[in-house]
């Protein structure tokens, strides 16, 4: 890990040629620690070429190839976008090799947080009654029984944080059976039986493709006291189904409300680990330091969800080394290969392309950008590899397919049994993810001080010297325990979340 000191320069590997600008350095700067004069204008984050970089040389960060020069580079000059080549190359998998053994816990030693505990044992950090519509027709209905809740009308009911809607803009006009078909059923019974929700309902329009019937049917779901059904067509309508909607959520709600915290172990946290707007402080401070929670949480025995396959693209190997057998590692690179043969043709993050506020942070390509992405998951044994929305099983740390698109990796972990998301971010995501708690990690000061009504952790303080990952990686750890136990997060101040439910649309619409 990098050791950071007063230097303006941050060098990150002893074998890097590139330096990264803990502030802004000007044209002609010197460098004295390093003997070093800057040739440009270089704004924070952004790299710096240690020593001269021949043409088609390899471009390394953290010991890790990020592209290679377009150019000669001259030792001091800026190493960004327009100097240096994005260029695919083959890497060794090498199954299994980094896979060290987690010392689990003993369960009277792990950390616990105030849980709900349902019935069936499942624990929940948040408690939320779902209106789920089948279809998009239905979608406008479903917001409209959720925004009768209001806070005034639910004071009552002190225990249940919401009604919230799901709503989405398919489930019709779609190939059945297909690929995006199952993805959209298993991502609405996720949402179904997910225990943050004390009860559902599902909405649909009557005639669409996505029949609540088969839906319920083919994901082994069942009407009953905390599951209802019904459709538009057959209530009389649209003011017919809001009103019949209503009604059934007050039926719902004293049972919801009926509930108490009480400690739980830390095994029972499954978290979503997302990050978006990066910037070149991401791999410095926020990724690594949630890695470093991540790998506090397992050994608590808890679960860590990795994701975004797009944003791991370059550095699979730092994976599929940690992969507890070959099968796993290859599921991994299955995916992968999945994805650019989905993307190929197509100008994004699988062929080298980030947007332009990664860009503006000193992100030059997506190698650069997975290399920082990756960290999010620490470094214990990846336990498996999973489909989107897929429920995960296997406990410690584990990846679940995703696109990059942050809304919608997230919900497909939520509905993967994800009870707390933690997302990173450089540039400041605004985000929230009803019904799970959202916390975000800034990963430079000047912005968590600019948005702090957005920000949970500064995650700065490791740019600035002011802390080691490992410190920090401890107050993420305590900061989810925090949250998990029903503290609000920024987000949930804000009253973020209505809109983040994206549901990855695969397939053509007909």
């Amino acid at each position: 890990m990098a050791t950071i000191t007063a230097s303006p320069l941050i060098r990150l590997h002893a074998n890097d040629n590139i330096l990264v600008a803990r502030e802004p350095i000007a044209l002609g700067q010197q460098i004295e620690d390093l003997g070093l004069r800057v040739r440009a204008q270089v704004a924070a984050g952004h790299k710096i070429a240690a020593q001269a970089i021949a043409a088609g040389a390899q471009v390394r960060k953290y010991n890790t190839v990020i592209g290679f020069a377009a150019r000669d580079i001259e030792a001091g000059e800026h190493v960004h976008t327009h100097n240096l080549r994005f260029e695919e190359f083959d890497r060794d998998p090498a199954f299994c090799a980094d896979v060290r053994p987690v010392e689990l816990l003993p369960e009277d030693q792990q950390a616990s947080f105030m849980g709900i505990v349902r019935p069936d044992g499942r624990v929940a950090t948040r408690n939320y009654i779902g209106i789920l519509s089948s279809v998009n027709c239905s979608a406008t209905v479903s917001r409209r029984i959720a925004d009768w809740f209001t806070p005034e009308r639910l004071a009552e009911f002190p225990h249940v944080d919401g009604v919230v809607a799901f709503t989405h803009n398919s489930g019709c006009g779609m190939s059945t059976p297909g690929a995006g078909f199952d993805v959209l059923r298993r991502t609405l019974a996720g949402y179904a039986r997910h225990p943050n929700l004390a009860a559902v309902l599902i909405v649909g329009l009557g005639c669409e493709r996505n029949q609540i019937a088969d839906l319920l049917a083919s994901q082994g779901l069942e009407r009953g006291p905390k599951l209802i059904a019904f459709n538009m067509q057959n209530c009389g309508g649209t003011r017919a189904t809001i009103e019949a909607g209503i009604a059934e959520v007050k039926k719902l709600l004293p049972a919801a409300n009926d509930v108490q915290r009480q400690p739980v172990s830390a095994k029972h946290l499954v978290i979503g680990l997302q990050c978006g707007g990066s910037d070149g402080f991401s791999s410095i401070s926020a990724n690594p330091a949630l890695g470093a929670a991540m790998d506090i949480l397992v050994r608590h025995g808890g679960t860590a969800v990795l994701s975004e396959t797009p944003e791991i693209y370059g550095v699979e190997d730092m994976l599929t080394r940690r992969a507890v057998s070959p099968a796993v590692g290859q599921k991994l690179l299955d995916r992968i290969e999945w994805w650019k043969d989905y993307s190929r043709g197509q100008s994004g993050q699988m062929n080298g392309v980030v947007v332009a506020g990664n860009q503006a942070g000193g992100i030059a390509n997506i190698f650069e950008k997975s290399l920082g992405s990756a960290m999010k998951g620490g470094t214990t044994p990846l336990n498996a590899v999973y489909e989107y929305a897929e429920p995960i099983t296997e406990r410690g740390f584990v990846f679940m397919d995703s696109p990059g698109f942050d809304p919608c990796s997230a919900t497909g972990q939520i509905a993967s049994g994800a009870n707390l998301i933690c997302f990173t971010t450089g540039r400041g995501s605004m985000f929230g993810a009803k019904p799970v708690p959202s916390l975000k990690l800034a990963s430079n000061t000047a912005m968590y001080e600019r948005l702090q009504e957005d920000m949970d952790i500064n995650c700065g303080v490791v740019v600035d010297g002011r802390a080691t990952v490992e410190e920090l990686g401890q107050e993420i750890f305590e900061a989810i325990l925090q949250a998990a136990s029903g503290r609000p997060t920024k987000s949930e101040e804000l009253g973020l979340g209505d809109n983040e439910f994206v549901p990855w649309q695969l397939g053509i619409v007909t």
